[in-house]
């Protein structure tokens, strides 16, 4: 198994704050390119953060890490106060075998922009795998549920569609229903809207919206700056692999302190 040298000892443990997610120090290169850059964030429970930044920045490795679809090179990400993709033997982090790292994923739903629907599966069957497969439920009860989440999401009438039969926009809200039925604590959105054409945008941010308005913990990386000012409990802006700054959206968009954050704003506003 691969190792992590870390330097905080205590990383890891049972969390003592009312930190949904924790990530200290995290570093990540692909050969010679610095994309991490020892990023330090706390997501709470039942808030919702939003990552901007230019393209190139790190937003969607860093996301990425969250489940350990990117391992770290140095540096420590928790869930519930659990070590993610690894476990800790003195100084070092063991990364886990697959079916562990699968097991944590399950807890943690990823939204990815370009959907990863499965194109031979009926959206009912793209919904139902995973509670199936990975949690042992009976088909009926996961059915059940995955019709309720078509319902919510604006689909119910879709369940025996194929995804090449939807629009854009209606394959990102069952991707999003997708990620739901295995009721995860934390839920991650990569560009969600960014393979989407304009007038499509505004259904996939309406159930967005939804999920925040009822409490689900969400990381959201975006360009979508009126979604950010709207529903965003912490605003974080990315640049060259850095956190630059980060705060209330009030603060953030409207009153940047640092000169990064006031140019990109100035092109993207």
């Amino acid at each position: 198994m691969s190792s992590v040298t870390t330097a905080d000892p205590a990383a890891g443990s049972t969390a003592t704050t009312t930190a949904k997610v924790e990530i200290r120090n995290v570093h990540k290169n692909f050969g010679p390119l610095h994309v991490l850059r020892g990023i330090d964030l706390d997501v709470r429970a039942g808030e919702v953060t939003v990552v901007l930044g230019p393209s190139g920045s790190g937003k969607s490795t860093l996301l990425r890490t969250i489940n350990h679809l990117e391992k770290v090179d140095s540096g420590t990400v928790s869930v519930d106060g659990t070590l993610v993709g690894y476990r800790r033997s003195g100084n070092k982090l063991y990364e886990l075998r697959e079916r562990d790292v699968l097991k944590q994923r399950t807890r943690i739903g990823f939204v990815f922009q370009n959907f990863h629907l499965f194109p031979h599966l009926t959206v009912l069957d793209n919904i139902v795998e995973a509670p199936v497969s990975a949690l042992k439920r009976p088909r009926k009860e996961a059915e059940a549920a995955a019709r309720r989440l078509l319902e919510r999401v604006g689909l119910a009438d879709k369940a025996e569609s194929y995804p090449k039969q939807l629009s854009g926009g209606q394959q990102q809200r069952v991707a999003i229903a997708r990620a739901l039925a295995l009721e995860p604590g934390l839920l991650l959105f990569d560009e969600p809207t960014s393979a989407l054409d304009p007038e499509l945008v505004g259904e996939v941010l309406d159930v967005i919206k939804d999920l925040a308005a009822s409490g689900t913990t969400m990381i959201v990386v975006t360009h979508e700056i009126g979604f950010a000012r709207e529903v965003a409990d912490t605003v974080v802006f990315m640049d060259e692999g850095r956190i630059v700054e980060q705060g209330p959206p009030a603060e953030v968009l409207d009153s940047p302190r640092h000169e990064r954050t006031r140019a990109f704003l100035s092109k993207v506003l």
